[in-house]
């Protein structure tokens, strides 16, 4: 009899017992920063097929993905190599959303500890509510933080520590970013010395030409042993689309953007003589003669050597784009990660 996995709904996956199982996270490292299950395997999908054999089979095992399509593959094949194995229909994206809706319990704040509500503001709306409370506070001042935007992970560590004020813990829960915060003393200013040779681009066009030029210019100081940090806001974000359509719930307004904007760097125009996208074709043409990697073939090698790709929330929110919709390998951000990039930089462009 051919081996058969099981398929469960986000609201099963949600009651189980998570000790009894071994979970298995089918998605990229950078997803799990902010959003995961504690003491779930993660093997990405893109490298499912050589860390095969390291799933255990003393419990039963249940695989999930972002949105449950790659999770059906992989249970597919487990399940064909004896193991008892079940994938989460929808993927962690239904669960987070099934969690996210129950309402948690209010954790006890510290008496000497004031509590700033952020939840539903959009960047830069969290760190400018937290720099407003705490700029006439005296040193010492103790906060509790929380916010339902994501790049808040991202913002409020950088902010911290481009403040030099003291960010104790930090967490992700429900969908909530909670962080305890001490007023130190003074906003830290960075001298001199601090500044390093990192480089910052932003990626406002969504033209081929300048996308281009910027993962050339990434990939070259990246190959220099530099920092780089590509951050992608508006018409930037759509050079980050994956090039297949994902499923995602949108309102009609988003979905007449996400038909609009093109999809994926295969799909960009040129600044200049498009022509209807001929001059587009033309370009990576010439390129592919003459030697010159193609726009995805720099975008994968940034990657591959560190550079830090960073899509603004903000923007995304503005335009409907969601985390789904965006290539392996990006992270999100809002303005105070852009900025504690650029302060440790030496240069930075706006393209």
């Amino acid at each position: 009899m051919e081996n058969t996995y099981k398929t469960i709904t986000a609201e099963e996956f949600a009651k189980l017992d998570f000790s009894k199982y071994t979970l298995v996270d089918l998605r990229e490292p950078d997803e799990l920063v902010v959003s995961g299950i504690e003491n779930a395997i993660n093997i990405p999908f893109s490298r499912f097929a050589t860390a095969l054999d390291t799933v255990p089979k003393d419990k039963p095992v249940i695989v999930y993905c972002r949105v449950g399509d790659f999770s059906e593959q992989i249970a597919e094949i487990l399940a064909d190599r004896g193991y008892d194995v079940t994938h989460v229909a929808g993927g962690y994206n239904a669960y987070r959303k099934l969690t996210e809706q129950r309402k948690e319990a209010p954790k006890p704040v510290e008496a000497e500890r004031e509590f700033i509500d952020a939840k539903g503001l959009k960047c830069p709306g969290p760190i400018v509510k937290v720099a407003d409370f705490l700029r006439d506070k005296p040193n010492g001042t103790k906060i509790h933080v929380e916010a339902t935007e994501d790049a808040f992970f991202s913002d409020i560590k950088i902010w911290c520590e481009r403040t030099g004020n003291i960010l104790e813990t930090i967490s992700f829960t429900y969908g909530v970013v909670c962080a305890d915060i001490t007023k130190s003393a003074g906003r830290k200013q960075v001298a001199a010395q601090e500044v390093q040779n990192d480089k910052t681009f932003v990626v406002f066009s969504g033209d081929l030409d300048k996308t281009i030029a910027a993962f050339i210019m990434a990939n070259g100081a990246a190959a220099m042993g530099r920092k780089v940090t590509v951050f992608f806001t508006f018409w930037g974000l759509n050079i980050l689309r994956r090039t297949k359509k994902v499923k995602v719930k949108k309102a009609f307004i988003e979905k007449m953007f996400g038909f609009m904007m093109p999809r994926g760097s295969k799909k960009l125009g040129l600044s200049r003589m498009n022509m209807g996208g001929a001059g587009a074709k033309m370009i990576r043409a010439i390129m592919k003669n003459k030697g010159v990697s193609s726009l995805e073939e720099l975008i994968e090698s940034a990657i591959n050597h560190g550079v830090r790709l960073v899509a603004c929330q903000m923007s995304m929110d503005i335009m409907g784009i969601r985390k789904e919709e965006l290539i392996d390998g990006v992270e999100l951000g809002g303005v105070s990660t852009f900025l504690g990039s650029g302060e440790k930089s030496d240069m930075s462009l706006f393209i």
